[in-house]
């Protein structure tokens, strides 16, 4: 199978339970949710989205013939040399083309492997570390995990809906954009009163890093 690659570089994990770990990310083209033309997005599940998914020309992108192709130019954009290799897949959706060949690869390669996915595919054996982010008006199919990180605030999605799945970190995300600041004193303010919950800032922006 090819893989299409929206852009592939190293920095540090931005957001979530594992936040400031080096990392090389590996972000898909392609979203099953969104097309993610801007003439879409008020149709879109998530018109919130704030990544460009779109083709194969970022930084690193490309199209790759196949798994081992893959795995070899996410270690050459590693800078860790043999120690705590880690590459997070996501997108868009990387479920759309994350699969066991590239899995096994990467374990070949001495890499964990995280994915950050909407939660409507399930994933494929032997993935380390599982993100769920869900979207309104889409069932999860993947409903357990390490790790369900909510945009929050999100009406169609109340973290009381999420609560009891099978996930060892609860994480809420204030939602971006020109009310950032009202939503992340109410992401606090929910967190405080549902300990159950931890606050997921996005660092990398904060820090200006990719």
């Amino acid at each position: 199978m090819a893989y299409m690659v929206k852009e592939l570089f190293p920095t540090l994990q931005g957001e979530g339970a594992q936040s400031g770990r080096a990392s090389v990310f590996c972000r898909f083209a392609g979203c099953n949710l969104w097309s993610g033309r801007e003439t879409d997005r008020e149709a879109a599940a998530c018109t919130f989205c704030d990544t460009d998914f779109v083709g194969t020309n970022g930084p690193g992108g490309g199209r790759f013939a196949d798994a081992a192709t893959l795995a070899r130019a996410i270690e050459a954009a590693w800078r860790g040399g043999t120690q705590a290799r880690h590459v997070v897949f996501t997108g868009g959706e990387p479920l759309l083309q994350l699969d066991a060949a590239l899995v096994d690869a990467m374990h070949a390669h001495g890499f964990t492997i995280a994915v950050e996915t909407n939660g409507t595919i399930a994933a494929p054996p032997g993935i380390d570390w599982i993100c769920v982010s869900p979207k309104p008006g889409y069932d999860l199919v993947q409903r357990s995990g390490d790790e369900l990180k909510l945009v929050y605030p999100q009406a169609a999605c109340p973290p009381e809906r999420y609560a009891d799945l099978a996930f060892h970190h609860f994480m809420l995300q204030p939602m971006d954009g020109p009310d950032q600041g009202k939503n992340t004193a109410a992401a606090v303010s929910y967190c405080l009163t549902h300990p159950r919950w931890r606050l997921s800032l996005q660092t990398h922006k904060l820090i200006g890093i990719p």
